[in-house]
């Protein structure tokens, strides 16, 4: 599920952080009534025990001989009827709160992760991968230990606490109008020591998220890491932003043993109290010993709640910071999103045409630097482009642009003619296939990873689009074939194998527009010359835009389009830009085409 709005900033204070996981709570208002429900039956029968108690201790004191024997029995089977009432509720309590503890949990995770999914390049310029793990793991865990735990454990205790005090006020105004006023001392103060493990909460998660960061950035890279020789030097890394979060975690810890301590003590000191006035009372023939264990009883277990009272205020106070961090990544909103009114869908015949508008953008992270300078471009349909320039000149950033990753700053795209911030995200992403230099490939087998570019085709139309990659054989040649699992980022494989699924995984999705940003740069000269084959002829049924980087690839391109410092300064076939002696000869000459 994922709720429809959010606030952008959870305001401070543990109940009204919290609120932020109504939205999930929500729909599941059957479970968490009858949860109530049974929450309720327990403390009455946990009230109802001091009562049966008191009738117990007065019938033997006030009985003799069978009478008393047969009253004793009657007494002790009311007692066990009311243990067996507290056991069933508690049970059916405890099952209800767990299922809701979980459910939520997972609809919890399911929505940050959907929603970070839905985030635009930006948004992980400056957001970690691994912070958004740790909020997915670690902070739901301490959600979901408050909602299928804490939170019934301190509403159990506060129905408990309140009907304690009731019953003791009831039987004895006097004395427990000053066990009240006691107990404003003691939440006064507690209310001050759980602001401070509030925000020692929000630290300790914080720099957790820090660690996995660190963790994640580096594991991706273990190869760079141990070629470098530095295991020694990222392990220290990690060990320091460990042990920040650890000092961290130890002062929010000494905070709330504070706050423990003090709930613990100055609870005692009001049983202690009641007990004295109770004995007092008792002594003076004011009270019987029936009405002294009651009272005792009931003081018992207003002491008792209290003191979970402030474990469990603990485990909200650590909860409602990590509830923060999770509202906070769900408030994010990503700057590109489909039109309310989106222009109908297309499906062009032998590829589509695309029109770049005098585009200037700008990079969020780098404002004070035009990636791309008023760039305009006509593409026909089925026609090859090559675009090359030095690295950093915005071949990239037009790809990017492309897909809607980000928005120009001026100027505007047009596919068949539709502006693209006027499509549907899904319709226009779609009509485009792309091959990245880095060829990414998921945990999976090998079946799995082509057919991600058309999730409903066949294994025989996965088979071909291989076939078309020159990357059948390889596949049947693994252990299983093409069922083999390929490690996470297809770590079994070469980097000319990877780059070959990726570009069966393209060419089975057949879009009308095809993005390669050097599809063969990893591989070898004999399976270039395959791949290449496959790409031109695969080129023939659509639009292809092409990162190149070497020569084989931009002479056979309709036309050279040569970018530098976001500017397109060069456009033509390879033997006329080689005859006009410009930038695109330079490069050429000197092979050089980055």
């Amino acid at each position: 599920m994922k709720p429809s709005a959010l606030p952008a900033r959870v305001a401070a204070g543990a109940p009204r952080a919290l609120g932020g996981l109504l939205p999930f709570l929500r729909p599941y208002r059957g479970q968490m009534l009858l949860a109530a429900l049974f929450l309720l039956l327990a403390a009455a029968a946990t009230l109802l025990f001091p009562v049966a108690l008191r009738g117990l201790i007065d019938a033997v004191l006030s009985s003799s001989g069978s009478a008393r024997s047969q009253q004793l029995g009657e007494r002790f089977g009311l007692l066990f009827l009311v243990a067996v009432g507290l056991g069933l509720f508690s049970a059916a309590r405890f099952y209800l709160v767990s299922w809701l503890g979980e459910r939520v949990t997972a609809d919890l995770r399911q929505a940050v992760y959907a929603h970070v999914l839905e985030q635009s390049p930006e948004f992980f310029e400056t957001t970690p991968s691994g912070e958004v793990l740790s909020r997915l793991t670690t902070d739901t865990t301490l959600v979901q230990t408050v909602v299928g735990s804490s939170l019934s454990m301190g509403l159990r205790n506060a129905v408990m606490g309140i009907g304690a005090l009731v019953m003791l006020v009831w039987t004895h105004p006097q004395v427990m109008l000053q066990v009240g006023l006691l107990i404003l001392l003691v939440v006064l103060p507690a209310t001050g020591f759980g602001r401070r493990v509030r925000q020692l909460s929000r630290a300790s998660q914080d720099r957790i998220a820090d660690t996995s960061a660190l963790a994640a950035e580096r594991l991706d890279a273990i190869v760079v890491v141990q070629s470098f020789t530095a295991q020694a030097r990222e392990a220290a890394r990690f060990g320091e932003a460990t042990e920040q979060a650890f000092l961290v975690a130890v002062r929010r810890s000494r905070w709330r043993a504070l706050l423990v301590a003090f709930v613990i003590i100055a609870s005692s000191a009001l049983l202690l109290w009641a007990l004295y006035q109770g004995s007092q009372a008792v002594l003076a023939g004011r009270m019987s010993a029936g009405e002294l264990g009651q009272t005792v009883f009931y003081a018992l277990i207003l002491a008792g709640a209290v003191a979970v009272l402030g474990e469990v205020y603990g485990d909200l106070l650590r909860a409602a910071g990590a509830t923060e961090r999770l509202m906070e990544l769900l408030s994010a909103r990503s700057p590109i999103s489909s039109p309310t009114d989106p222009l109908p869908a297309q499906s062009p015949a032998g590829g589509s045409r695309v029109a770049l508008q005098a585009l200037t953008f700008h990079y969020p992270s780098r404002p004070g630097q035009a990636a791309l300078q008023q760039v305009t471009l006509e593409v026909e349909p089925g026609e090859t482009i090559a675009l090359v320039g030095a690295s950093g000149a915005g071949k990239s950033t037009l790809f990017q642009l492309l897909l809607r990753g980000y928005d120009p700053d001026q100027g505007r795209i047009l596919l068949d003619g539709q502006p693209i911030d006027r499509l549907a995200l899904d319709e226009l992403r779609q009509r485009i296939g792309i091959v990245p230099q880095d060829a990414v490939l998921f945990s999976g087998t090998a079946l799995d990873n082509i057919r991600y570019g058309r999730p409903e085709a066949s294994d025989a139309e996965v088979k071909a689009a291989a076939r078309a990659a020159f990357a059948h054989d390889f596949i049947e040649a693994l252990p299983q074939g093409y069922d083999s699992f390929l490690g996470e980022r297809g770590v079994r494989l070469s980097g000319g194998q990877r780059q070959r699924i990726a570009i069966a995984r393209a060419l089975l999705k057949n879009p009308p527009l095809l993005l390669l940003d050097e599809a063969t740069s990893a591989l070898d000269a004999e399976s270039e010359h395959m791949v290449q084959a496959a790409l031109d002829a695969a080129r023939r049924k659509r639009t292809t835009l092409v990162i190149a980087h070497r020569l084989s690839t931009v002479q056979q391109a309709d036309r050279i389009v040569v970018l530098d410092q976001g500017r397109i300064v060069e456009q033509g076939r390879h033997a006329d830009l080689m005859a006009a002696g410009g930038v695109y000869a330079r490069m050429a000459s000197l092979q050089l085409l980055p």
